[in-house]
């Protein structure tokens, strides 16, 4: 039986992606035309339509972007695996008032998917501890996702 194919995040969707979790970006290498998939957790969901995300500005996820707009988000939710699809874009490559230089990434919604194959749950998500500072981290990703939720194109 396949599987529906939604246009927008659910509201269970929209409240885990706006939760701090681990969330699997694929973009395709601008240089080699092959998919390249990253391991990111600073994502917020602005609407049901809308997501951002910050990286480093000098990762090759920005002009991945920047070259081939088209990106993939694949999470954990509710006991099942999504693959989210949209356009991405550079909205700029240095978030203001954060001490890092980030990028922020808006990605317009297509298509969300549950990819889990079937007959089966997700019983326990993966989780994965900050091995620096905790209180600074969470100086840090407070910043960072203030930053993406306020930035004004």
């Amino acid at each position: 039986m396949a599987n529906s194919i939604e246009k927008t995040l659910s509201p269970v969707l929209f409240e885990d992606c706006n939760r701090e979790k681990i969330v699997f970006l694929s973009t395709v290498n601008n240089e080699k035309n092959t998919p390249v998939t990253n391991a990111i957790s600073w994502l917020i969901a602005l609407d049901d339509k809308t997501i951002r995300f910050a990286v480093d500005q000098r990762s090759f996820i920005v002009s991945n972007i920047e070259a081939v707009q088209g990106v993939s988000l694949s999470l954990f939710s509710n006991e099942t695996v999504y693959s989210i699809l949209g356009d991405a874009k550079v909205l700029t490559k240095q978030l203001p008032s954060i001490p890092l230089k980030l990028a922020c990434i808006e990605v317009e919604i297509k298509e969300v998917k549950n990819i889990l194959f079937y007959g089966s749950k997700i019983v326990t998500e993966p989780a994965y501890a900050k091995t620096y500072d905790e209180r600074a981290a969470k100086k840090l990703d407070l910043a960072v996702l203030n930053g993406l939720k306020t930035y004004e194109a």
